[in-house]
């Protein structure tokens, strides 16, 4: 499988790379700033901005897959929908894997995961209200998209190649707890464009959830 990778040097966008390439997958990483000295084999390096439609049209020609690992600068967060918008014209029809955010996800506790403070703080509201605002422009659009939200807490740790898969609803461990690596967010990525499902949204995390009580 040709696989493009936008946002290759940030954490997911990297560990994609590198999950991607490691299953076989011919992976063209895409990197807005410097190009990295080493690249792992079988990576095509290349440079594009994500906004830039005519120039990313080129770069995403011939890809069975993409995937949009971008996350805005602190301060950016309202670049996000024109961001998406402008790759998902680009991608012509190709289906876009949107690495997004956990908050349009619904919270266990009821209403929106952006609104509960067990999940989000104040000082990630402003990232949280951007993966909102990133769902609702590729619900807008009418290209071939899927959006993952991570869970509450993603973070460079482990592969274990285990996670438990839902959809519009925040996956919680029995303590209370969600998380997940970005290196198996990574194998959830991969496998994703591997068997795709049937849902445009998806989400995934650790651990298994409470006993329900009778």
């Amino acid at each position: 499988m040709k696989i493009v990778v936008v946002g290759a040097s940030g954490m997911v966008g990297s560990r994609v790379v590198s999950e991607a390439v490691a299953r076989g997958h011919h992976v063209k990483a895409v990197f807005r700033g410097v190009l990295p000295g080493t690249l792992h084999p079988g990576v095509e390096a290349v440079r594009g901005d994500a906004t830039d439609i005519d120039h990313m049209s080129g770069v995403l020609a011939g890809a069975d897959a993409i995937v949009s690992a971008t996350r805005p600068a602190p301060g950016a967060e309202d670049t996000v929908a024109g961001t998406i918008t402008a790759l998902l014209d680009a991608a012509a029809g190709t289906r876009v894997l949107v690495v997004g955010g956990a908050g349009p996800l619904r919270s266990p506790s009821g209403g929106l995961v952006i609104d509960d403070p067990a999940f989000v703080p104040p000082e990630w509201r402003t990232i949280a209200s951007a993966s909102t605002t990133q769902l609702r422009a590729c619900e807008a659009h009418a290209g071939d998209w899927v959006y993952l939200s991570p869970p509450a807490v993603l973070a460079p740790g482990t592969r274990t190649g285990a996670y438990r898969r839902g959809t519009t609803t925040l996956l919680t461990a029995a303590d209370g707890s969600s998380r997940i690596s970005a290196e198996d967010l990574a194998i959830a990525v991969v496998d994703e464009l591997e068997q795709p499902g049937n849902e445009k949204r998806f989400t995934v995390g650790y651990g298994h959830p409470a006993p329900s009580r009778i």
